[in-house]
């Protein structure tokens, strides 16, 4: 269960309370699990434990102050905020979800909290008769209405000497619950498949034609499906990605091999479960032209040649091809644009007969191709006007969890009939990020 949190970005709080020791082993346990953590305290919270301490064990900087002006050097709160797949606090004290619940932003911890865009939960650590307060317990229900994770607490005997609820839950405990935020299972008994990075085509044994791409986005889909229950087949073009643990990966290098390697698995996939539950996402950036002739040998640069002709003939269209299987599957489809974005993906939608299609602006230098944020607006049949619905600047696995909500909420055999309106469409992924 703990290998969901492989990867994964935890920013963990640390506020004022004698339960602040168990950050530390609580840190070694994410890590230990395989996420990156990152540290923000409270000035009350270094009256219990110095931030070296987390530091050694993060192997991050320990964020403290808000206007820090190394720190915003390095990475702002905001960045930070977005960095954050889940934001954690543990210990949270009494006075700490009182803030929170307010809204308040006047430290590092409680900004952080407001600019996340990721899951959030608090581990409450205080006195049994503080925690039975009305006024505490009211924070808590607004904070729960809000989608706020509560872990906890735990009861037995404190450190005042009272016995009761109040406890702040063990490390373990804690790890367990964190790698649980990812785990939806919107996709359990679902076969996907997933195309992902470039492919290149070859113009002799040493050139090649391809496409700008990392394959980061394919790769956090896979991530995504997976803790939604799927069982994932991602085939990658070139790309220096590391596979997502239980994804079975295919390597490929050409459009043909792609091609090939995507008709198997669809294949095999309506065999284990049917069309009805095999899901085609198609984010490769696939090369739409190869050499007609690929030369045996390196082609050599002529002394009095200043131009090379080629012929290049057209690719097949992968996610064209499968969406026009008789028993199709359920095909999303990407268009990664640098003009008339949306009109293009409406044009691809209803061209190429796709279920779902999530279109981006590659010509913004801060999302798409080879970034780490992504921001999409997505797109599905209704009517005479498409569907839609837009998912604001986030981290590329952020975004890669709510295209899995909306792809399971228009999923008939998923938990929402197709039928689902955009706006409840939105909102469910709007939880996500």
């Amino acid at each position: 269960m703990l290998a969901r949190l492989t990867n994964k970005h935890i920013l963990l709080g640390v506020t004022g309370g004698i339960a602040a020791y168990k950050s530390a082993e609580l840190i070694r346990r994410l890590r230990d699990a395989g996420a990156e953590v990152q540290v923000v305290m409270t000035a009350a919270a270094r009256e219990f434990i110095t931030p070296l301490t987390l530091q050694a064990l993060s192997g991050n900087p320990v964020h403290t102050d808000l206007l820090d002006p190394a720190a915003e050097a390095a990475m702002g709160h905001i960045e930070l905020a977005r960095w954050a797949d889940l934001v954690l606090i543990a210990p949270a004290s009494a006075d700490t979800l009182a803030r929170l619940a307010q809204g308040l932003a006047n430290d590092l911890l409680s900004t952080l909290w407001l600019a996340a865009s990721g899951r959030k939960a608090v581990a409450p650590a205080m006195n049994q008769q503080m925690w039975a307060d009305a006024a505490t317990q009211a924070n808590l229900d607004l904070l729960r209405q809000r989608g706020v994770a509560v872990f906890g607490p735990g009861s037995g005997s404190q450190a005042c000497g009272d016995i009761g609820a109040g406890r702040l839950l063990e490390a373990v405990e804690l790890a367990a619950l964190c790698a649980d935020q990812f785990q939806s299972g919107s996709l359990t008994g679902i076969e996907v498949v997933i195309t992902a990075g470039p492919t290149r085509e070859a113009l002799d044994p040493v050139r090649y034609l391809s496409n700008h791409s990392s394959g980061k986005m394919g790769f956090a889909l896979a991530e995504a499906c997976i803790e939604a229950g799927a069982r994932v087949t991602l085939i990658a073009g070139p790309v220096h990605q590391p596979t997502p643990a239980r994804a079975h990966r295919i390597d490929v290098v050409s459009a043909l091999d792609m091609l090939a390697a995507s008709e198997r698995a669809v294949a095999e996939a309506k065999v284990a479960v049917g069309p009805a539950r095999t899901i085609f996402i198609a984010t490769a950036a696939v090369a739409d032209y190869r050499p007609a002739r690929v030369a045996e040998q390196k082609i050599k640069k002529g002394f009095k040649d200043d131009t090379l002709e080629l012929t290049l003939i057209k690719n097949p269209d992968i996610v064209a091809t499968i969406a026009a299987q008789a028993d199709k599957p359920f095909v999303m489809g990407f268009a990664a644009e640098t003009q008339a974005v949306e009109g293009y993906a409406c044009d691809k939608l209803a061209r190429k007969r796709l279920d779902l299609i999530a279109c981006n602006d590659v010509s913004r230098s801060d999302i798409g191709f080879q970034s780490d944020d992504n921001a999409m607006t997505v797109f599905w049949p209704d009517g005479a006007t498409p569907g839609r619905a837009e998912l604001a600047k986030a981290s590329k696995p952020q975004i890669a969890r709510a295209l899995v909500a909306l792809l399971a909420a228009r999923l008939p055999a998923g938990g929402r009939t197709a039928s689902g309106d955009d706006a409840s469409l939105t909102r469910h992924a709007d939880e996500i990020l």
